[in-house]
């Protein structure tokens, strides 16, 4: 249950307040506990006061997206989580060349948005789970193009729960991920280039069954949990290291894609974290390299 004290400094904004909320239903795995707090803001002014109420009150938040990188601990999350999924936070507008998404917009329907325009650069990323906010701060993308290289401006709510415009240059985007100091990210501008309409559906097409082919089925619970070490794969690594299809309780590592771990009916977040560690130990033994996680652990 969240506390007393919490509830009381949240108070005005009781109405979009939830405490003690499950948490599972807005993650890929589908496990783990509830939030201590939950705050799911309906328009951008409802999401600054809170910032606000929260910065004045030296109250911690988390942001939560479509949930595809956090693994929630069975026994719930501590604080404050906000979950921008309204409206407000997953508009996408294109005017020429130019398309803007709210960073609670998913990547998948930005990307078809951006092809059915006639707009191309974001095919590489086409299958990865997430929205625009968390693509952008994990600079998502393979070894020939990375999201943040399209970038233009982002918009976000400052230190100070002020609203303001970061321009590309002001921003730093590293193959570890975007270097963003503001403690909300709103949205973004991407400048991306035009092409024919039909090429680039064509194109974004072969890319999704190609994609599709190595992952895990769609009906299932997965996530992917290891970064890619430089040069290398995960996945490679894992299947050398002889561990596509090992289960701990209900979590198993996939066979149609070793970097993933699918949470099968009953799987726990203990479960995930003891193949985790299986994982790392076997290929640091084998390979002498440390995996880096993908995933957040909350």
């Amino acid at each position: 249950m969240a506390s007393t004290n919490l509830l009381a400094e949240l108070k005005p904004f009781a109405d979009i307040v939830q405490s003690n909320a499950p948490l599972a239903p807005y993650t890929q795995l589908k496990i783990g506990g509830p939030a201590e707090v939950l705050i799911l803001p309906r328009s951008i002014e409802e999401l600054v006061a809170v910032v606000k109420r929260c910065m004045e009150h030296r109250l911690g938040f988390r942001i939560l997206g479509s949930g595809g990188n956090v693994l929630a601990q069975d026994s719930g999350v501590p604080g404050i989580i906000l979950r921008l999924a309204a409206p407000a936070f997953t508009q996408i507008v294109v005017e020429g060349r130019i398309l803007k998404a709210g960073s609670g917009a998913t990547l998948s329907s930005v990307i078809a948005h951006a092809a059915q325009h006639g707009l191309t650069g974001l095919e590489s990323l086409v299958g990865l789970p997430g929205t625009i906010g968390g693509a952008l701060l994990l600079n998502a993308g393979d070894r020939k193009s990375d999201i943040g290289q399209f970038v233009r401006r982002v918009e976000v709510v400052d230190n100070q729960a002020v609203l303001r415009q970061r321009e590309h240059d002001d921003l730093r985007f590293t193959s570890s991920g975007a270097i963003l100091d503001d403690p909300v990210l709103l949205s973004a501008e991407f400048d991306l280039e035009s092409e024919s309409r039909d090429a680039v559906v064509k194109r974004l097409h072969k890319a999704w069954i190609q994609y599709k082919a190595t992952q895990p089925f769609s009906f299932q619970s997965a996530a992917r949990i290891f970064k890619n070490p430089p040069g290398l794969t995960a996945a490679t690594l894992i299947e050398q290291a002889g561990l596509v299809g090992t289960k701990v309780g209900a979590a198993v590592v996939s066979e149609r894609n070793a970097n993933c771990i699918i949470a099968e009916p009953g799987a726990t977040t203990r479960d995930v974290l003891r193949l985790i560690d299986i994982i790392r130990t076997r290929v640091q033994d084998r390979f002498h390299l440390e995996l880096e996680l993908a995933i957040s652990v909350w």
